[in-house]
């Protein structure tokens, strides 16, 4: 938890001239007695490529620090434009307001600058050496970037933990013990799908070779079916000449009582050679 709390800052003098001073506005509270002094620092990246054109313009030491809301004004002086090369003059750059309490920093906040020419001329034909006297500055006050740092502050329970909170239930586990784990655990569970499979891929063959017996004993089936078949047809040879025998008995007595159509005799007899034909079928 932060003891300090930055709540706003207002850019007091903007738009304004290049080589006019910088004007901030600042409340912020502090939530319990500090011991040393809050320093504010203000900085100009005078270059895009590289930090050695940055400039700290001022910096200021605020304290005693009441508990409480504090509001106070920061001044700073504008940039040395010897500073900054003539390329890096117009256009964006970035201005940084930072404070630290005790040589550690724990809130910065970033605002983008705009310089250009005061006139519509100069800044579509801009000259090769910048007119500084024309030069105007404009702060994008409505959109600051706030950066916030956890520092200690005088005591040392609000320092920040620089290591991992202590975990003396897990040094209680061998390493050895942990290490492999749960690969092993993947083995495992692979193994025993492997074996599941097996099995019942060995059920499936079982079934396999049980329904390749039974289809094995149809063909025991037909040639019941046709062994049926030939008994049948003795059996009804064996009828017809039983009939035979019967008619020729009835010939004989009708030879001695009455006379016999030889036609419907013929007849008789096509009759019956259909229905040993239907009977063998």
């Amino acid at each position: 938890m932060s003891v300090v709390s930055l709540l706003g800052v207002n850019v007091l003098n903007n738009p304004a001239k290049f080589g006019d001073s910088y004007e901030f506005e600042i409340t912020f509270e502090c939530l319990e007695q500090l011991q040393k002094d809050l320093e504010w620092k203000l900085t100009y990246v005078g270059s895009a490529t590289s930090d050695e054109h940055d400039q700290e313009l001022d910096s200021l030491l605020v304290g005693p620090i009441p508990v409480g809301v504090n509001k106070f004004i920061f001044e700073a002086d504008p940039p040395d434009t010897k500073r900054i090369p003539d390329a890096e003059i117009l256009g964006v750059t970035v201005i940084l307001l930072t404070c630290a309490y005790d040589g550690r920093e724990f809130v910065r906040v970033g605002y983008y600058v705009n310089n250009e020419y005061d006139s519509d001329e100069l800044n579509a034909d801009p000259p090769a050496k910048p007119l500084l006297d024309r030069v105007r500055r404009n702060v994008l006050a409505e959109k600051p970037r706030v950066t916030r740092f956890a520092i200690k502050w005088d005591s040392e329970e609000s320092a920040p933990a620089e290591f991992p909170p202590e975990q003396p239930e897990a040094d209680l586990v061998a390493d050895g013990e942990e290490y492999g784990a749960e690969e092993a655990e993947d083995e495992e569970e692979e193994e025993e799908a492997a074996e599941r499979a097996g099995e019942a891929n060995g059920a499936a063959e079982g079934d396999d070779e049980a329904m390749a017996g039974v289809e094995g004993v149809a063909p025991a089936e037909e040639e019941d079916d046709e062994g049926s078949e030939d008994l049948e047809g003795e059996s009804s040879g064996s009828e017809a000449e039983e009939e035979e025998e019967e008619e020729g008995e009835g010939e004989g007595e009708a030879d001695d009582g009455m006379e016999v159509d030889e036609p419907e005799k013929a007849a008789n007899g096509t009759k019956v050679a259909v229905s040993d034909a239907v009977m063998s079928h």
